[in-house]
């Protein structure tokens, strides 16, 4: 009796591993919409009836997904989605800062030490990024067997995504026209991406006229310049023809690369950024935000369908998210600080405090670097002299709160949501010495709009999941974009990621 229960007990688990194996996905598809603040999914709501109203009906939906980190930018937003990880750990601390090792500002994913693929050029890499993705880590546990790949306008959002294992990172380069990549991935371009380039699919924009898709209360009318070149590829960039060929070529991709039909399970990791191209021009209240996130729901139910006839969307986990939403244009609540004046107002007061020297090596919009030499050429404290700079910058109207460096690793940063923010986003070897906070509403831009603040127009962001293994829902428990990667590894039975501080959104899953 004992040894028939027991062979019963394993024939039940071994139908268990099968089954658990059989609902692993075929593919991952990863999507961020840059610079899509959560209030798009429910302003706009009513003319949805595409992606976007098959994700809202079908998939598990976080309604109070804050980024924890600062500032809230593209790189950092990226690196976030499928890595886990902290700018603390990851080093991407911004889309640019600056290098004391070579005295030289660099971005997340400048490399000397490749070159341009399909353009001319230095290329780019992932060197940077101190963390795994989930790439990697399917890359690492399947002995290389996943395909993995990134795509979109611009290099570090492809790049950040993919990891360092990819298969190929690929972004558009307006000099040229051309989706490009690095010698870090490959030593020429595969020769589908190159098929692609040699039909200039960006030409066919030339003269196009963009008008509302869908009829609204504005109405508005852009057109692209009449002929092929240089500044027809730099204005598709904020259009939405940008992402029309982020799209086209992602179907490219998964058809040549065969995505989800392999013995592994594959990634794609797209991120379609005329979004935000376009919200920096005209602020998040414009009807042409309207429109390309009409157009956005639209050419995601394009993919969804190519997806779903080459894959079957039943072997396919599907995760959006946004890097970051956006601040109004100012107006009656806010207004507009030329970054200038923060250097200028240290300059002033530490060449009053210390004597001459040029006392700021670099301002990235009140992530302020201290000249360290000059310090130790005085024979002062680091300390000292940041805290004379952030007491001068506090008396700045509009700034909210100036943080140091010294404050920082001495633990002494207020416990409220803008410390932590604040900590999770300090890196020790890269971050600036004295960080300014503005009061909300109040933006360094001299133009347009944009972002990077720690208030909730910056930080609130879609989160949707859809697939067999996600448990459709609306979910209104807090949680933070650092958890998507954690469950994502969790339903590949992945391990856990390294560098990942996120947590596994177990509430979602079947």
């Amino acid at each position: 009796m004992f040894k028939r229960l027991f062979a019963l007990l394993l024939l039940c688990l071994s139908l268990a591993g099968l089954t658990a194996a059989a609902q692993k996905p075929k593919l991952v598809l990863g999507i961020v919409i840059d610079q899509f603040r959560y209030d798009y999914l429910t302003r706009f709501d009513s003319d949805y009836n595409a992606g976007f109203r098959r994700l809202l009906k079908n998939g598990a939906v976080f309604t109070d997904a804050n980024l924890i980190h600062c500032p809230t930018v593209t790189a950092i937003g990226h690196s976030t989605f499928l890595s886990g990880a902290l700018p603390s750990r990851s080093g991407i601390v911004g889309n640019d800062w600056y290098d004391r090792a070579t005295g030289k500002t660099v971005t997340s994913v400048s490399d000397d030490d490749t070159k341009l693929l399909g353009g001319a050029g230095r290329g780019s890499s992932p060197r940077r990024l101190s963390v795994d993705t989930v790439g990697d880590a399917m890359k690492a546990a399947w002995d290389g067997k996943s395909r993995v790949i990134g795509i979109s306008l611009k290099d570090r959002s492809a790049i950040l995504t993919s990891g360092h294992k990819a298969d190929g990172a690929y972004w558009f380069d307006a000099g040229s026209g051309n989706f490009v990549s690095s010698t870090y991935y490959f030593h020429e371009l595969p020769a589908w991406a190159a098929e692609f380039d040699r039909k200039k699919p960006a030409d066919r924009y030339a003269g196009a006229e963009w008008k509302p898709l869908v009829p609204g209360a504005k109405d508005f009318s852009r057109k692209m310049p009449a002929s092929p070149g240089a500044a027809l590829y730099k204005a598709i960039d904020a259009s939405p023809y940008g992402n029309d060929l982020v799209e086209a070529f992602a179907e490219s991709a998964i058809e040549a690369e065969q995505l989800g039909r392999h013995e592994a399970t594959d990634l794609v990791a797209i991120s379609f950024s005329s979004n935000d191209y376009i919200g920096h021009q005209v602020g998040p209240d414009a009807p042409e935000v309207r429109d390309i996130s009409i157009r956005t729901d639209r050419l995601l139910g394009k993919l969804f369908d190519f997806v779903d006839a080459k894959v079957g969307l039943q072997n396919v986990l599907i995760v959006l998210t946004s890097d970051h939403g956006v601040a109004p244009l100012p107006g009656d609540e806010g207004g507009r600080i030329d970054e200038k004046q923060f250097t200028a107002n240290v300059q002033e007061t530490l060449v009053k405090l210390f004597g001459p020297g040029d006392w700021v090596v670099k301002n990235f919009a009140g992530a302020i670097y201290l000249n360290w030499d000059l310090i130790r050429e005085k024979h002062l404290s680091e300390a000292t002299v940041e805290q004379a700079a952030a007491q001068r910058l506090r008396q700045t109207p509009h700034v909210m709160r100036v943080s140091t460096r010294s404050q920082i690793l001495g633990g002494k940063l207020e416990n409220d949501y803008a410390g932590r923010m604040i900590k999770n986003s300090f890196n020790t070897q890269r971050s600036a010495d004295v960080i300014v906070l503005l009061d909300p509403y109040w933006i360094t831009a001299l133009t347009g709009a944009t972002h990077g603040s720690v208030n909730e127009y910056d930080t609130h962001v879609p989160v949707i999941f859809m697939g067999p293994q996600i448990e459709p829902g609306t979910y209104a428990k807090p949680i933070a974009p650092n958890d998507i990667a954690p469950t994502v590894a969790l339903i590949l039975g992945l391990g856990k990621l390294n560098g990942s501080s996120g947590n596994v959104l177990s509430d979602i899953l079947k």
